[in-house]
């Protein structure tokens, strides 16, 4: 049923819940009294609703109106959020009409930001409605004492379903929630959505037995456009620095803004260059997943509070906080998503009867067309999205050695719990029998290792730990996203304490010297030494700074947002509407060379500085170029090309070389292409990291413990003598047969790279100029670049610079 109106014999709502809506000149929205009407036939419902439509009170109003009605102890929803922040904010927004309604129930959230007293005290004592997110879930069943903790459990409240669901979190909570079918049979399901491009496959995910579809009406257009007064984008880099001050004139005329930034390094030196020119010394605070739990929280209770006028972030805000008083979205450099910048864009003006106003930046030229390419795809209602992937192999393996850690199980109920999860619905015995013996042996080549020995089968038939005490450590392992290691960074004195600032990445940590600069949280600060394998530093400001690492790079284009810039590039007669400069530079390359096109691959080559490049524009993303960047040179070393290096982006790879490609068709071949790539990942260290994320998961190798003073190098090193050793004596081991799929989809993404070569059917058009082209100047801008340039490196030397344009235009 797909339907937005309630049921003509809808219940009324409690005299309680009607007092608190008249109170506030509110009525309730017709899909929230069809989410009540439907409470009484329980089984699972997917709210599709824009944001501000209020989604997640229609979630929780059947839960508040059995409430009111009987406010027994014990857990009687489930509330699951992606963020932290989201679940804190939504205990926030529930707190408030309980008191209203002077309900006598206990709402709490439970996240890894909870402390370990209260977190014991809600499993002796659970709340009448828990929030929390998939990792803190999976911890929850995991527990001995799961069985009496949901044994009332009534209702679960899903949201930002489709952000959950598209990812191993997605995975991992629809095992938890088969999981809470077996501890708490008969209770309720309900999923949130705003934004996706495939409802009925988001209803399979949350209840594969049968989903009732509830769409709410759209809201009003979004007021979005690309901020035009900023001047001319750079050719290449700076993240949209270049920027800063239009955009701090639009924090000042607002409210109050939130500035998404894709990556945690970016978002510090965005959040620098705003206070560098924050005259008016506006409270503008910075909110990323690196930073320290205090510090998170500080600005998120500003926020709250309507004490900030502006907040740079990241995708840590990206899904459904609701802080009324921000009425600007400001997206600082190419969204690279379509879904993406609508969830971003709904952040302001959070009301079902208001637009939301945003403004995009692009970082660079080419973004000037993406940036353009993702609102018109916002106007039209077109969303971008990939196929959903089946359930992962070895998140299955966690979620075994969980179950286990709650008490003794038999596999053959298991099996039936887990296609009882969406992404599992079609998996075979087999596959879970392979997890199974992985669980309980670790595999052929390491079954006489009693470290990976996890498992037994008693007389009864019953699988259980073979180890009571392992349970700690597996509980420990939970979760399936594997950041790089960190190291913590105190601001203190020299001899050690102090404020928790943040964590940066062991890898960058061991570039520094006692004395070195680095930016975190906003702050210049001083490395003054190692202590207790946390980083000391003092305050700095005014040094020039080196830039941490931080784990998550670069989001790739998305397919949908890829077809229309290569659309764009192919329609001279909209090029007018763009930036004169961005228009000029693109009539200029279409004079000289031709466009890429869909239909073919686009090659050109060219001589510089005594070295011959090649660029291929097959718009795939950044991970698919890298893979055919490594792939190409691996090919043209063969044909004895002397390949020296290369580099992607987005749209295009370089590569550059002693010798010319005269005919780069054999290069970009497919035939053997998956073949050596299979050869290459054997041989590099793609395969090793994609291993290691693995190895995680599935409980392979353990995460690092709190207190264990274990480095990151050395869970690498274990891990790799782990991957040497299955390729040599057991080349069939299920985790290598994971590791192949995980690295192909992910650090590859070789399915995009045989998608594009499908899409041009072994059509390449080969371009030989005498010059570098017009399009080839960011490219060859990137050369030689940090992946993340810091303040000093925000651009080429102006000579180089100068150049290359020059070269480009034809005046050199």
């Amino acid at each position: 049923m797909d339907a937005a109106a309630p049921s003509p014999d809808a219940p009324a709502l409690p005299r309680r819940l009607r007092d608190w809506f008249e109170g506030r000149g509110w009525a309730p929205h017709p899909h929230q009294l069809a989410l009540l009407a439907r409470a009484r036939l329980g089984g699972a419902d997917l709210l599709i609703a824009p944001t501000g439509a209020g989604k997640t009170l229609a979630g929780f109003l059947p839960s508040l109106a059995a409430l009111i009605e009987n406010p027994a102890p014990g857990l009687h929803t489930l509330y699951v959020s992606p963020l932290k922040a989201l679940a804190a904010d939504i205990r926030r927004n529930l707190e408030g009409p309980a008191r209203d309604m002077a309900l006598p129930i206990r709402i709490e959230d439970r996240t890894g930001d909870t402390r370990a007293s209260v977190k014991a005290r809600q499993r002796r004592d659970p709340p009448h409605i828990l929030l929390t997110t998939p990792e803190s879930l999976a911890l929850l069943v995991a527990s001995e004492h799961a069985g009496e903790t949901f044994r009332g459990l009534k209702a679960v409240v899903v949201d930002e379903a489709h952000a959950l669901a598209e990812s191993k979190r997605g995975d991992q909570l629809a095992l938890c929630l088969a999981r809470l079918d077996t501890l708490a049979p008969g209770h309720r399901r309900v999923g949130l959505s705003a934004t996706t491009e495939d409802p009925e496959g988001l209803a399979r995910w949350l209840a594969p037995d049968g989903c009732r579809l509830l769409r709410a009406p759209d809201g009003p257009d979004p007021d979005i456009a690309i901020l035009d007064d900023a001047g001319d984008p750079p050719w290449s880099g700076m993240g949209g620095r270049y920027a800063v001050r239009a955009i701090y004139e639009r924090v000042k005329a607002a409210r109050t803004t939130l500035i998404f930034i894709n990556t945690r390094a970016l978002a510090e030196l965005f959040f620098r260059a705003l206070w560098e020119v924050n005259a008016d010394n506006l409270p503008i605070g910075l909110h990323h997943g690196s930073l320290g739990r205090e510090a998170r929280q500080r600005v998120e209770a500003a926020m709250a509070a309507g004490e900030l006028r502006a907040v740079v972030c990241t995708s840590s805000l990206d899904l459904g906080v609701d802080w009324g008083d921000v009425d600007l979205v400001i997206q600082v450099g190419a969204p690279k998503g379509v879904k993406r910048l609508v969830q971003r864009i709904g952040r302001a003006n959070h009301r079902f009867d208001a637009p939301s106003r945003a403004l995009v930046v692009p970082a660079n030229r080419l973004e000037v067309l993406e940036c353009r390419a993702a609102l018109e795809a916002v106007r039209e209602g077109r969303l971008d999205g990939e196929p959903r992937a089946l359930g992962r192999l070895d998140v299955l393996c966690q979620h075994i050695l969980l179950v286990a850690c709650a008490g003794p199980f038999e596999a053959d109920a298991l099996f039936a719990e887990v296609r009882r999860a969406g992404p599992y619905a079609a998996l075979d015995r087999e596959d879970f029998d392979r997890c199974l013996d992985f669980c309980a042996t670790g595999g052929y080549a390491l079954r006489a290792y009693d470290e990976w020995r996890r498992l037994m089968q008693a007389p009864d038939g019953l699988w259980r730990l073979r180890d009571p005490r392992a349970a700690r450590r597996l509980r420990m392992n939970v979760g399936v996203i594997v950041e790089a290691e960190t190291l913590k960074v105190q601001a203190g004195s020299r001899r050690g304490g102090g404020r928790l600032l943040g964590e940066v990445e062991e890898a960058f940590a061991a570039t520094l010297s006692p004395g070195d600069t680095f930016l975190i949280g906003g702050e210049v600060v001083r490395f003054e030494g190692l202590r207790e394998m946390s980083l000391q530093v003092t305050k700095a400001p005014g040094r020039d700074p080196k830039i941490p690492v931080f784990a998550g790079g670069k989001l790739p284009i998305s397919t949908l947002l890829a077809e229309r810039v290569m659309a764009m590039l192919n329609a001279p007669e909209q090029w007018s509407a763009l930036p004169a400069p961005v228009a000029d530079w693109l009539r200029l390359h279409a004079a000289r060379s031709g466009m890429p096109r869909a239909d073919d691959l686009l090659v050109e080559t060219f001589p510089r500085a005594g070295r011959w490049f090649m660029a291929a524009w097959g718009f795939a993303g950044r991970n698919a170029h890298q893979t055919l960047g490594l792939l190409a040179t691996r090919r043209m070393e063969a044909l004895g090309l002397a390949p020296l290096g290369f580099l992607a982006n987005d749209y295009a790879v370089l590569v550059w070389s002693l010798d010319p490609v005269d005919d780069p068709a054999p290069i970009f071949a497919r035939e053997g292409l998956a073949e050596g790539l299979e050869q290459w990942l054997a041989e590099t260290s793609v395969m090793k990291r994609a291993f290691r994320q693995v190895a995680v998961v599935s409980g392979l190798v353990q995460r690092r413990l709190p207190g264990e003073v274990k480095s990151g190098r050395q869970a690498t090193f274990s891990s790799d003598i782990l991957y040497d050793t299955l390729r040599k004596y057991d080349p069939g081991h299920l985790m290598l047969a994971i590791t192949r799929a995980e690295a192909q989809r992910g650090l590859v993404d070789f399915e995009r790279v045989e998608a594009m070569l499908d899409r041009i059917g072994g059509r390449i058009r080969h371009i030989r100029s005498p010059r570098m082209t017009p399009l080839c100047a960011p490219l060859m801008m990137e050369m030689g670049r940090e992946k993340v340039p810091g303040a000093a490196e925000d651009r080429l030397l102006e000579e180089e610079v100068e150049a290359l344009v020059a070269e480009a235009e034809g005046r050199a």
